[in-house]
């Protein structure tokens, strides 16, 4: 019995030592601005989120949410549906209930953190970022500052980054003229290949022109002003597509993950993990 009760509590010191903290990031935006002034109401995909979230946390990590003000996040509608579980019900409901047990997107009781609030605790803190995906991200992320200082760090300490689906789009954040950037592209046009872009020759995904095409009617009669990969691609990334639409797709290179796509959530969780113990 007494060893029993030993091996037992050396496993406990075991996963704790093992235990990493994750910072997960989201976007404060609940819509992204389309051309012709149009509106699309948008926020995060619930699979892309709590598909890896729940890994993370069975695995015995311990998760802070961020975004850059600090604001609770939005779940996009839309995603709100077993079929972005591969139909199954039971694992819809089961993400979806660890979401309302968060309390993320509630407003008073969210446990989001302000990407300022990050820095202050110091990026030490956390053993990697994880960025999910909804079109929010190329609201806001893609330009903003404090979230371009944590990427940059993450790179220099060779952290693992990962991201997913339209999150790769916030690796712009990481130029330092991001806002300029991003600026070129909303209004239609290529701007230079910058020369500073701490990602620039890595392999990686993000949703496809293709795919992107094939959900155009998801904006409700509008069009985005650019497309995430064309994004990447002017930024100086070399793109890695599927070879059919919608299949999961992970790239990885050095410390970034990549996801293409909501069905890539469940891989690119599994390669986070696998990350994260190599680093530990």
């Amino acid at each position: 019995m007494k060893k029993i009760l030993i091996s037992s509590l050396l496993l406990a010191a075991f996963s704790t030592a093992q235990a990493a903290e994750v910072l997960v990031v989201l976007s404060d935006a609940n819509h992204l601005d389309l051309r012709d002034g149009k509106v699309f109401p948008t926020g995060f995909y619930l699979n892309e989120l709590m598909q890896p979230v729940k890994k993370l946390l069975d695995a015995g990590h311990t998760v802070t949410f961020a975004t850059p003000q600090g604001q609770a996040p939005t779940l996009d509608a839309s995603s709100d549906t077993a079929d972005y579980f591969g139909g199954d019900a039971t694992a819809h409901a089961a993400h979806k209930v660890l979401l309302d047990q968060l309390a993320l997107t509630v407003p008073g009781r969210s446990p989001v953190i302000s990407l300022k609030r990050v820095e202050q605790i110091g990026y030490g803190h956390y053993a990697a970022v994880l960025v999910p995906g909804g079109h929010a991200p190329m609201q806001d992320l893609l330009k903003d500052a404090s979230l371009g200082a944590l990427l940059r760090q993450f790179h220099a300490d060779g952290k693992p980054t990962a991201l997913l689906c339209h999150g790769p789009i916030a690796l712009l954040s990481a130029l330092p003229q991001a806002a300029a950037f991003a600026a070129a592209l909303e209004a239609g046009r290529t701007p230079p290949t910058p020369a500073d872009w701490i990602y620039s020759g890595y392999r990686m995904t993000v949703i496809s022109n293709q795919e992107e095409l094939a959900a155009q009617g998801a904006l409700q009669g509008g069009t985005m002003k650019f497309y995430p990969q064309s994004g990447l691609q002017a930024a100086g990334a070399q793109y890695v597509q599927n070879q059919a639409p919608w299949s999961s797709n992970v790239v990885v290179d050095r410390e970034l993950i990549t996801g293409q796509n909501p069905t890539s959530a469940p891989a690119l969780a599994d390669k986070l993990l696998q990350a994260l113990q190599v680093s530990r």
